[in-house]
């Protein structure tokens, strides 16, 4: 059977069209993203103004040719925190419906961060120790506590790249009080993870996908390691060369980032946010150890929904 799961992200949307295998697993046949960047303009305003919803239609019906071109039999599309949050985030579903016949779920928080969880536990070795997840959205950023076989904590913020770019404004390149106050901001907003932090301890962290790829192709590029490629699913990083490229990416211009290698056109806006958000994160809880998982959500709902793992 040849099946399509669609991220239907704020800021990008992801495709994977793939087949599952006489043993239960998956091969993939075929994946692209396109940057639709919903939130554009009207995030923190609770709807989707009227060109990026139409972009948001347009990728679709590409991804409805692609569907068909690989005959995909079976598709699970699910939209996160941009349409979950719009006041017109049902009607952008039901145009999709009319417009490419593509049925989508909108998932809400706590539902995303489980599919996270599932498609991290596929690409990264997890043992009984816990582990902090990190899933940097345009809209949402969460953050699941788990190990191998559990998750012990999971919660969704709307402190995604997007919604917090739109806030904050920050100069080009980025001020130290701006990052202090972006520091205080958080340190207000995420009180409930501290509080979950003290009760299970997590040793490390697992950035999920998307930024955090960036960060690899940005360290293998600069430091000649290894970027990402389709055989491996997850990278350690040293916690050093995260700092070299973080202070390069928070030192940079918009202009000047658009040269950096390993740094796609998609993410120069956003990086600086990102970064600042893993910045955070490794600083307050004090911790050392760094994975990639190059899955995510997608992933997650392959592995919960068809019930295959990884070849």
């Amino acid at each position: 059977m040849v099946f399509a799961v669609i991220d239907l992200g704020t800021n990008t949307f992801n495709l994977l069209i793939a087949e599952k295998q006489a043993d239960n697993t998956f091969k993939k046949l075929f994946k692209t993203k396109i940057p639709v960047k919903l939130g554009e303009g009207s995030i923190n305003l609770g709807f989707i103004s009227a060109i990026p919803f139409q972009r948001g239609i347009e990728a679709l019906q590409t991804y409805k040719g692609y569907l068909n071109k690989y005959k995909v039999q079976q598709t699970f599309a699910f939209a996160t925190s941009a349409i979950r949050s719009a006041s017109n985030g049902r009607d952008f579903v039901e145009q999709a419906r009319e417009h490419t016949a593509i049925d989508i779920t909108i998932i809400d928080g706590s539902e995303e961060a489980e599919l996270i969880y599932h498609g991290n536990k596929m690409a990264v070795k997890m043992d009984e120790k816990i582990s902090l997840i990190m899933d940097i959205g345009g809209g949402s950023t969460e953050f699941i506590l788990a190990n191998n076989n559990t998750i012990f904590w999971k919660e969704s913020y709307l402190l995604g790249a997007a919604r917090l770019l739109e806030k904050f404004r920050p100069s080009d390149p980025i001020t130290s009080s701006e990052i202090n106050e972006f520091n205080d901001y958080l340190r207000q907003k995420l009180h409930t993870l501290f509080e979950a932090i003290r009760s299970f301890k997590p040793e490390s962290l697992i950035g999920s996908s998307g930024a955090f790829d960036s960060i690899v192709d940005m360290i293998g590029e600069e430091f000649n390691t290894i970027t990402l490629n389709e055989l491996l699913t997850e990278y350690p990083i040293e916690l050093s060369k995260y700092i070299y490229v973080s202070n390069k990416i928070k030192k940079s211009t918009l202009k000047e980032r658009r040269e950096i290698k390993g740094l796609i056109d998609m993410r120069v806006d956003m990086i600086v946010i990102s970064v600042l958000l893993i910045d955070f994160i490794l600083t307050e809880l004090k911790l050392k150890n760094i994975r990639v998982s190059t899955f995510s959500l997608k992933e997650g709902v392959i592995s919960q929904k068809l019930g295959l793992s990884l070849s």
